[in-house]
């Protein structure tokens, strides 16, 4: 783009710190980031900061330091909550990863094209895409860091500062290894496109034949590509000592799921109105269709071949890597927002058709952020709900929860799923909804307790016990939510926080004292002295009717995510 042109609005220094504030609005009110996951890990962060204080704590769970590619939030946590405490803390810094992604993207932009081009605002969105609404915070982290990390990677390259950016972007492909493997992946794939076409620019100009030809444009430059990446490599010796660990679990699994990564791009807007989100994900392949027929604008070689490479990554990547679901769902936000700002207008655009399109892309930026701020507030509120139950929880309770679901892959998750975490972080509870896959985190869950029934560890101490149903799902670890009640091991726990769950016969709360309740969830104490009500065969688990959708068959066959 032509630098001897006056600056555009939607291309200065006030604007990319307009749209980075913009993007914090939204965790601007709820007191805890609305984010699924979320409060499971936040009382991971209580245990490690306050392991060595609570014996109960060592009785329940194994914590134990170690080097890993999940570390992100982890780290962070340590030096801000002492300064803010654990909750503002965590809100801080999840405040920061749209604002980063945000200006990341912006960075990518300039530095490719010159000017940031006005078809880059539609990618802003992008920030608060599905991933992130699951709680994948230290993915998120990490991602954020690769794209901030990889506009510096352009910078210094346009600036000629070779060897100084071989130095520097050793420690930072560590830092972004340890916050999330997955940022370091995404890194040097970028970095490695980028480089290939600086090398092949870099080449003079040849008379040879095509053949010959086609190995000193593609083959040497793709070459020293990968020579220039090295510096990045350091981290690959950090997963191999990881992964190979004598008690590092999980598998690597189902790929080519075409339903599931065809799902996961309609899905990437996925939050509360579906319409909605379908219709804006909608704008963006209007978009990307749109360059490739008008004349007018183009794709960067830079950033498109950054986009076919991410492409190539998310077809080959499994769904299940490492035991961590989801895998290749998180990379689809990037991958198209990494397609948009690779548009950019060809030469002899006029301003005020550029003008528009900046218009149209920050109204559109501005109505999901607006959208997203509101969903958040009804989120919060249901947060405030269901924690008032933790008012009448006494400290280090061994609480047990159970949270409605259903056999259906509604669009609005309730974002309840892991709230049971927070009776950990405030409480010091015990609370089953913790994962525990060893070598995925630095918490596992060893809840021992003096009950004969061994289905204790397997059904009612860790994620995904704390989900419950109406009916037994097809292919799931779900149990029905009177198959639960009837079958807990009672002497195993003294307080039941039972969150939104279906309809169940309320014969099953014999034995149950009531400490609070609203609507239909309830905070039970147990009484020991009173047996619990035996089983009817109703409450034997039941299959739900054989009318799955596509949707709810991907859904289900997935497996409990770190």
């Amino acid at each position: 783009m032509d630098k001897g042109e006056a600056l555009q609005w939607w291309q200065t220094r006030w604007f990319v710190a307009l749209c980075t504030l913009l993007a914090i609005v939204p965790l601007l009110w709820p007191e805890i980031p609305p984010l699924v996951d979320l409060p499971g890990h936040m009382g991971r962060y209580r245990v490690q900061l306050v392991y060595d204080q609570f014996p109960h704590l060592q009785q329940w769970y194994n914590f134990q330091w170690s080097l890993m590619g999940n570390l992100g939030v982890d780290l962070l946590i340590i030096p801000l909550s002492k300064i803010f405490g654990l909750e503002f803390a965590v809100k801080l810094i999840v405040i920061s990863i749209p604002a980063m992604t945000v200006a990341g993207l912006l960075w990518i932009a300039r530095e490719v094209h010159g000017r940031i081009p006005a078809t880059a605002l539609f990618a802003l969105p992008l920030a608060y895409a599905f991933p992130f609404h699951f709680g994948f915070v230290n993915f998120a982290l990490s991602m954020a860091l690769a794209l901030l990390a990889f506009g510096w990677w352009l910078r210094l390259a346009r600036q000629g500062r070779l060897v100084f950016r071989a130095i520097v972007f050793v420690p930072v492909s560590c830092l972004i290894w340890v916050a999330h493997t997955f940022g370091w992946g995404v890194l040097g794939v970028l970095a490695f496109s980028a480089e290939m076409i600086r090398q092949h620019d870099l080449r003079p100009p040849s008379d040879k034949p095509w053949h010959r030809d086609l190995v000193d444009a593609w083959v040497k430059p793709a070459f020293w590509a990968g020579v220039h990446c090295i510096s990045m490599a350091l981290p690959a010796l950090l997963m191999v000592a990881w992964r190979s660990g004598a008690h590092v679990g999980g598998q690597t699994a189902d790929m080519f799921n075409w339903r599931a990564k065809i799902l996961w791009v309609v899905q990437v807007f996925r939050d509360r109105w579906q319409l909605f989100d379908i219709a804006s994900v909608g704008v963006l392949f209007l978009l990307l269709f749109k360059a490739v027929r008008d004349p007018n604008i183009q794709y960067s070689r830079n950033l498109g071949l950054s986009a076919g490479f991410l492409l190539a990554v998310y077809i080959l990547l499994p769904r299940i890597v490492f035991g961590s679901a989801y895998a290749d769902m998180r990379l689809v936000p990037f991958m198209l927002a990494i397609a948009i700002i690779a548009i950019r207008p060809k030469p002899g655009l006029s301003m005020r058709g550029a003008a528009t399109v900046a218009i149209l892309g920050m109204a559109f930026f501005t109505v999901r952020i607006a959208a997203t701020t509101w969903s958040f507030a009804l989120y919060d509120r249901s947060y405030d709900r269901e924690l008032k139950a933790l008012d009448h929880l006494p400290q280090g309770a061994r609480l047990v929860s159970f949270v409605g679901e259903t056999c259906y892959n509604e669009w609005r998750m309730t974002r309840l799923q892991h709230i049971p975490g927070l009776a950990l972080e405030r409480k010091l509870a015990y609370t089953n909804d913790q994962w525990s896959m060893a070598g995925g985190q630095l918490l596992t869950v060893r809840y021992q307790s003096n009950t004969p029934r061994g289905d204790i560890r397997r059904r009612f101490v860790h994620d995904p016990s704390q989900i419950v149903t109406d009916v037994q799902c097809p292919r799931e670890y779900w149990r029905p939510i009177a198959f639960m009640l009837a079958k807990l091991p009672r002497d195993a726990f003294d307080y039941i926080w039972i969150i939104r769950p279906p309809a169940y016969d309320r014969r099953l709360e014999q034995g149950l004292i009531p400490l609070w309740r609203e609507g239909s969830s309830a905070l039970f104490k147990i009484d020991h002295s009173v047996d619990p009500a035996q089983p009817s065969a109703r409450d034997l688990p039941r299959p739900k009717p054989l009318s799955a959708t596509p949707e709810d068959e991907v859904r289900n066959s997935m497996s409990p995510d770190e």
